[in-house]
């Protein structure tokens, strides 16, 4: 059984940096790993794509929002992903869920119900 679990979420003030993290456990496989993100008043399925890595070779991707403050890696051998955010906005409030990947064309594809229940992050002056 597969499960994900976010962790590092929290309220800061814009400009500062949360570092997030995901355990994945009960993988049968190796997978692509990454981040989504809701923002408040959206529905889940308008989520927003934030960053993923390719397990294969380690290519990063990143949506637009994020980057330049963002930094997505992993340690394989704990079969963790984290999510540096740095200088944070306003915009970035959000829960933050860490989820299996395909990826095509440069474009990270999230794997149905391959996600965790997310963390939540708060920013605000």
């Amino acid at each position: 059984q597969l499960q994900f679990e976010e962790t590092g979420g929290g309220s800061v003030r814009p400009g500062e940096s949360l570092t997030l993290s995901c355990v994945a456990s009960g993988l049968s496989e190796v997978l692509n790993l990454g981040w989504f993100r809701q923002a408040p008043g959206k529905e889940f399925v308008e989520s927003e794509q934030v960053s993923c890595l390719d397990s294969s070779d380690g290519r990063t991707y990143y949506g637009d929002s994020a980057k330049g403050r963002f930094t997505i890696f992993r340690d394989h051998a704990k079969n963790t992903v984290f999510l540096q955010m740095d200088s944070l906005k306003l915009e970035d409030t959000g829960i933050y869920y860490c989820a299996a990947y395909e990826i095509g064309d440069g474009i990270c594809f999230s794997r149905a119900g391959y996600w965790g229940q997310g963390t939540r992050v708060t920013v605000s002056s």
